[in-house]
Formats: structure tokens, C-alpha cells, sequence
């Protein structure tokens, strides 16, 4: 089980951000990194990460400062912009134990590429 109240370094996304771990990058700023996801549930399936280390969503919005927060979706959308994602796309987050939050460390999932059908069957 992760715990999402206390970030670890040693997760998948920061090796990823330290380079440790290879990605395909989609975007990178210095404020957030996206990349395809290794195991996509669309065809089209990358990951949004912020560089900086939050645990969850929870974590950042109640520890980062208002204009990070805005600064951060407002970059989701010029990806969405950037792969021209015209006819829709999904964006999830999860957020501990029953969100099925899998990492402990802030991401959202941007799904597009098909219909994606009902949120949870």
C-alpha cells in the first residue's frame, strides 16, 4: 500500500524526472514534464507531472500556491492544445487507497484517441 501522506523520492515518477528512469516526453517545462504512458488505456495515454513533490492531489492543493495551481492546468490544456485533442479527451487523477492511486507522487492521466464510455462501469 502507498502512503500518500509522505512523499517518497525513490518513486517511479521522480526516477523519471531525474532521468533515472527513460520516458517518452511529450512536454516539459520547468514546472511540469509529460510523457506517453507505458502501458496505455487509449491511444492516446500520457502522464502530467509536476516537478515538484506532492504526494497527491490533496497534497497540492492544500501546499502550492494559487498561481502554481492555475499555472498547472493551464499547461494540461496547451498539451491538449499541442496533440490537437479537438474531439475530446479524458483527464484523471486518483487520490489514495479507494481512488486507486497507485504512485505517491501528483499525476494526472490525459485519455483521448476513441470514445472512452462510461467513468466506472
Amino acid at each position: 500500500m502507498i502512503d500518500i501522506d509522505n512523499y517518497d523520492n525513490q518513486n517511479v515518477f521522480a526516477k523519471i524526472l531525474r532521468k533515472e528512469i527513460p520516458s517518452e516526453k511529450v512536454f516539459e517545462d520547468s514546472e511540469i514534464y509529460a510523457f506517453k504512458d507505458i502501458s496505455p488505456q487509449a491511444p492516446f495515454h500520457i502522464l502530467v507531472v509536476p516537478k515538484q513533490a506532492f504526494c497527491s492531489l490533496d497534497d497540492f492543493l492544500n501546499s502550492a500556491d494559487d498561481k502554481i495551481i492555475l499555472n498547472f492546468f493551464k499547461k494540461i490544456k496547451k498539451i491538449v492544445n499541442q496533440e490537437n485533442l479537438k474531439d475530446g479527451y479524458r483527464l484523471i487523477t486518483n487520490v489514495g487507497k479507494f481512488g486507486g492511486q497507485e504512485v505517491p507522487h501528483l499525476h494526472f492521466h490525459i485519455l483521448s484517441g476513441r470514445h472512452l464510455g462510461r467513468l466506472v462501469p
